[in-house]
């Protein structure tokens, strides 16, 4: 059982440390621009699901991280949010963050959506500034074509030549983050990669997110899915509270926030059957990764400012002046 009953407990968090003579450790960037895989290629990488997926582009707000173990390496994967042109306080952040990520990584693996980019009959704008601010920093990565089972072979070895003209890409693999396709390949190669050192985490370790956040992040999931249009991008989630209780079963208190009256009545839906709904799907999911029984409770409030909150942006692991 993860232990995962601690309100400040990390995601599967262990006691025990494991390191040894010639074991490698590092960290690996997943980049790109939204809705090309990152979440779906970091759940894949580690095993089970620790960054929510939607196909609502910029669902992934802050870095994710996650670590998987085999053999004597261990491999940190930093999920970071899509890089996009931002026009928000909160869009600046993101994308600062994700470049953030990058420059803390030993390797950097950039997602390509091939079904995006064969639409748009060529490289898509966010993967070009990708491109480009690779070039500017002088970083290389390693480039991987996601979905190629949507995509015509032709095409995909084209958008893939494109790229690699660009001349900021190392090795190229084609992968199905969903399928599981080329993903062998790809964590091989960048297992090879890391440098040796002792590792970081305990070994059975499968993330560094406190339980409060990953708690947030499953009902912010699920709003992200079960709201329509704008109105996901409107809503903060936050775990107020976390009560360990007697019998093992965990007592989490919640607040969704929107901006504005008109949002509240929407989420709560026809006699509350909406949020009865987002709140009913998060604890079995909640249940699920933590291996007990969970009682969860969530409020819905107004606050029209919380998208320029100080504090917001802190829980996140944001920069609110980026």
């Amino acid at each position: 059982m993860m232990t995962a009953n601690r309100q400040d407990t990390p995601a599967g968090t262990a006691t025990k440390d494991a390191a040894g003579p010639n074991t490698r450790c590092g960290f690996i960037a997943l980049a790109g621009a939204p809705n090309a895989g990152k979440s779906t290629l970091l759940n894949r990488l580690i095993g089970t699901k620790i960054s929510i997926v939607t196909p609502k582009i910029q669902t992934t707000r802050s870095r994710i991280t996650g670590i998987a173990v085999e053999g004597k390496v261990q491999t940190i994967y930093i999920d970071t949010p899509g890089i996009f042109a931002p026009r928000r306080r909160l869009d600046r952040a993101m994308v600062a963050a994700a470049w953030s990520g990058m420059a803390d990584a030993d390797v950097t693996v950039v997602l390509v959506d091939a079904k995006a980019s064969a639409g748009k009959r060529g490289v898509d704008k966010d993967t070009r500034s990708i491109v480009e601010g690779l070039k500017k920093k002088r970083r290389q990565a390693v480039l991987a074509v996601n979905k190629i089972d949507l995509v015509p072979r032709p095409a995909l070895l084209g958008l893939a030549a494109a790229l690699n003209d660009e001349g900021v890409f190392t090795e190229t693999f084609m992968i199905s983050a969903l399928s599981g396709d080329g993903v062998v390949d790809l964590k091989t190669h960048l297992q090879d990669n890391l440098p040796e050192g002792p590792w970081l985490y305990p070994e059975d370790q499968i993330s560094d997110i406190p339980m409060r956040m990953l708690a947030a992040e499953i009902t912010r999931e699920q709003a992200f899915l079960q709201l329509h249009q704008e109105l996901p991008y409107a809503v903060a989630v936050e775990t107020e509270s976390w009560e360990q209780r007697g019998d093992g079963s965990v007592r989490i208190g919640q607040v969704i926030t929107v901006r504005r009256g008109s949002q509240k009545a929407m989420v709560l839906g026809k006699g509350g059957s909406r949020i009865k709904s987002i709140g009913a799907t998060a604890r079995a999911e909640l249940e699920r990764f933590m291996e007990c029984k969970v009682h969860l409770f969530i409020h819905v409030k107004v606050r029209a400012d919380w998208i320029d909150r100080p504090e917001h942006y802190r829980a996140l692991g944001l920069d609110f002046d980026a």
